[in-house]
């Protein structure tokens, strides 16, 4: 088997993989993709995308029981359960399809195969055990992403214990389910179950939900999430978990009380670990692993002289925005690009897409206050806003925290209707380094929601024009 030789090899069709593979042909770089899998890795497949499907369903439907609000009547409303999940797995299908399509426009060689490292430079491929392809690079980026982490003695087991793949494709709704862990992967699943009338309760081990948010917005979505029926158990240890054919029983400790819950399935949701196994690591050396994720400097090189490794390898935020901005930049970085630049993690915006929507982008208030600096904060309220009241969106709130010193935008949290779309004003304000005056100075149309975003900063400095 004669070795095929290329620029630039990305091992992992992930979103960074395969978005950094695109970047490398863009540059004239002879590249290729190895995925064992499907294009799009975890994100198009069974992540990002298809739960957003799924949630878009839930969505509809909670809006179906409020139709007397908005002046219609409707009887006899049901659901599909079957044809919720197959729209899903459609649209994942065609997302996946398109990235195949992206790889034939720019002439990227694809090896469907298990790849890993034969030495510096040097990756074979194999498939069913069987060695296919052995490929050569001056670059190699490692893409290879990650999996659902399971605790010490509760394991997901498909059947009870669900991972997110099999939350995903439920093939009837559970009456009850348990969440495991309250970030934004378990809530949004919490959202999803909530939403079809199943009986959700979420144990976090934290004494508050989300705890990547600001306090603030924690809060507000904890009571939100309570009025509609959701339960929560915070500072909760789960002791034991047994398993029937038919559902688990859980015992939970709290605050020294321990409480007994019966459910249909359990959704374990306590973060995820990088795949490093077998991607042959030990065939290089340089290559440094700390708690599953491989170590990087800002360009997103390794110890290693031509390996690199982007997105949920390398470590938090695991974001597939992140993973797409790493795999650009380090193949500006390879090539030599004047624009290259390294990641600011700070500056990355998070979205979690429950019911209500929560966004963010930038330092908490607690963390802008703990890095030492003296802030200003603004709040405007989705019941003060026109275009929420005329939704039916009243819910919500956006907040932001400025350097009172300097007028920087140091975080944007919000939480209701839409905000996963207003986000990025916020984002891009920071990239752009504006500070309070410019963004008053901005023009925001009317009436929408993003008129909100203006009235927080306004807030911020006791200007604010409609509270």
């Amino acid at each position: 088997m004669a070795a095929q030789q290329f620029d630039l090899i990305v091992l992992g069709g992930g979103p960074g993989g395969y978005v950094g593979a695109i970047r490398g042909a863009q540059l004239g770089l002879k590249t290729a993709v190895v995925e064992r899998e499907h294009m799009g890795g975890i994100c198009l497949n069974w992540g990002c995308i298809p739960t957003k499907a799924l949630l878009r369903s839930s969505e509809i439907h909670h809006l179906l029981h409020r139709l007397d609000e908005f002046g219609f009547s409707a009887k006899d409303i049901k659901f599909d359960v079957k044809k919720i999940v197959s729209r899903s797995r459609k649209i994942a299908d065609q997302l996946s399809k398109g990235v195949g399509f992206l790889m034939k426009k720019h002439k990227i060689t694809v090896f469907d195969g298990h790849g890993k490292l034969n030495g510096p430079g040097k990756m074979i491929v194999e498939k069913d055990g069987k060695a296919i392809a052995d490929l050569t690079a001056k670059h190699i980026i490692l893409a290879s992403g990650a999996r659902a982490r399971d605790l010490p003695d509760i394991k997901a087991d498909g059947k009870i214990i669900w991972s997110y793949k099999e939350a995903m494709v439920p093939k009837t709704m559970p009456k009850s389910i348990l969440v495991i862990g309250s970030g934004a992967i378990g809530i949004e699943f919490a959202s999803f179950y909530q939403a079809f009338d199943v009986d959700v309760t979420v144990v976090e081990v934290l004494d508050r939900i989300l705890p990547a948010e600001d306090e603030e917005i924690s809060a507000f979505a904890l009571k939100s999430f309570k009025k509609q029926g959701m339960k929560f158990m915070l500072g909760a240890n789960i002791t034991d978990l047994k398993t029937t054919a038919s559902g688990a029983t859980a015992k939970i400790e709290v605050k020294g009380k321990t409480e007994t819950l019966k459910v249909d399935r359990v959704i374990l949701s306590v973060g995820i670990i990088g795949n490093v196994e077998d991607i042959g690591l030990d065939t290089v050396k340089g290559v440094t692993v700390d708690r599953s994720h491989v170590v990087v400097n800002k360009w997103l090189e390794t110890g290693a002289p031509g390996i690199y490794a982007i997105g949920d390898l390398v470590g938090p935020p695991w974001l597939a925005h992140k993973a797409m901005h790493e795999g650009v930049i380090c193949v500006e970085k390879i090539v030599g690009g004047k624009s290259v630049h390294a990641m600011d993690n700070s500056k990355i915006p998070g979205c979690t897409y429950c019911t209500p929507q929560i966004a963010s982008v930038g330092l908490t208030e607690a963390a802008a206050k703990e890095a030492g600096f003296d802030v200003k904060i603004g709040r405007f309220p989705f019941m003060g806003n026109g275009k929420a009241i005329a939704l039916g969106e009243m819910e919500g709130m956006i907040k932001t925290v400025f350097d009172a010193k300097s007028g920087e935008l140091l975080g944007a949290h919000m939480i209701g209707a839409e905000v996963t779309e207003l986000i990025q004003g916020y984002a891009i304000a920071q990239t752009l380094e504006t500070t309070e005056a410019d963004l008053m100075r901005t023009v925001f149309p009317h009436p929408t929601l993003s008129e909100m975003m203006h009235e927080s900063v306004l807030d911020a400095y006791d200007q604010a024009l409609h509270i």
